[in-house]
């Protein structure tokens, strides 16, 4: 990779709401986020307001995009919806060999990426989707509980939120997002029933017991990609859900200087291994603003070598998870992991 450009870092969708706190995160870090994406006037007043270069190109332009991303080191991709993007970007970013991470929490659209490993490593390249709070961050939770390990016979990983203000994009991926959700169970690759099992789960304070849906996002793609589960759910608490299918629910508001809203979030993953159990919690606040700093921490690791290699990866395939999830408590989360306890009885698988 050419030196000179190696801190130069395409961010295709840098003026929606995510894309804004991945600008702000790399700016911090050092690094020169060029903004690029398929709106001309956004862009213009992103470069206006803080004084980033911009690019335009559409995803439906191959030739833009190889000029939108030229002398650039890697491209984080935050526009949705990624069944429309993820393709088009990543052709890209493999034909200028160059890294490719996203935020989307689609299981098609992540179980597509990863299968392109064979091109990636072909490129010399690392290809990282669902580096975020969806996916990315619940598969670095069970893999620093594993430490190490390759398989697990129970994999649970819980969601809570005190409410959910949906972006735009979150919207118009939900309309129009069809695909099957997989989910794990007793060796079996299934898809979620109509209507979903609903539990109560008990996440520790502030939020205690909730009542949960099965729901899975794209850890239930990245965690199998690198630990063999023979059970594998995934449940979110039923209030944001409400808020999520309710039109007149608002977009964010920020709370602070930052942008970052009030909403607190939490995720309980919970592992059972032979006659093991461990359990790894996550909290903080805001799970669109959280992203960027997981993103721009993978990247950053990406860059300085502090990756398992090149190729298609899941989040805790490709970095030291316990270290990974340590670096983020200056981003605000909170992390808390308890591994090596013996059970008597397995952990239920839903």
């Amino acid at each position: 990779m050419n030196a000179p450009h190696s801190r130069r870092i395409a961010v295709y969708g840098a003026y929606g709401h995510t894309g804004r706190f991945v600008l702000a995160e790399l700016r911090r870090r050092g690094l020169v986020p060029v903004a690029c994406g398929r709106d001309a006037a956004k862009l213009a007043a992103l470069a206006e307001a803080t004084g980033v270069e911009t690019r335009v190109a559409d995803v439906a332009d191959p030739a833009a995009l190889d000029a939108a991303f030229a002398g650039t080191a890697a491209v984080l991709l935050c526009a949705g919806p990624f069944m429309d993007t993820s393709a088009p970007v990543l052709d890209a970013a493999l034909r200028a060999r160059i890294h490719y991470l996203d935020v989307a929490a689609e299981q098609r659209v992540v179980a597509d990426a990863l299968a392109r490993d064979a091109e990636a490593r072909s490129a010399g390249v690392t290809v990282l989707p669902a580096m975020a709070f969806y996916g990315g961050l619940a598969d670095l939770l069970a893999s620093a509980v594993l430490d190490g390990a390759g398989d697990a016979d129970a994999v649970d990983i819980a969601v809570a939120l005190d409410g959910w203000h949906p972006t735009r994009g979150t919207r118009i991926t939900g309309e129009r997002n069809h695909h099957p959700r997989s989910y794990i169970e007793h060796g079996r690759t299934l898809h979620l029933p109509d209507p979903a099992p609903v539990r109560t789960t008990d996440f520790p304070a502030p939020f205690g017991p909730q009542e949960t849906v099965l729901l899975t996002l794209s850890e239930a793609v990245l965690v199998p990609h690198h630990i063999a589960c023979r059970n594998l759910h995934a449940w979110m608490n039923l209030a944001p859900l409400r808020d999520l299918r309710d039109p007149a629910t608002p977009p964010p508001v920020a709370a602070d200087d930052s942008g970052r809203s009030a909403q607190r979030f939490m995720v309980d993953v919970r592992v059972r291994r032979g006659d093991r159990a461990g359990r790894a919690t996550a909290s903080g606040r805001d799970i669109y603003a959280v992203t960027a700093p997981l993103l721009a921490e993978a990247l950053q690791r990406i860059l300085d070598g502090r990756v398992s290699g090149c190729g298609a990866l899941a989040a805790g395939q490709a970095f030291d998870a316990c270290d990974f999830l340590a670096a983020l408590a200056p981003a605000g989360l909170a992390v808390a992991i308890e591994t090596g306890a013996r059970v008597e009885v397995p952990l239920p698988a839903c």
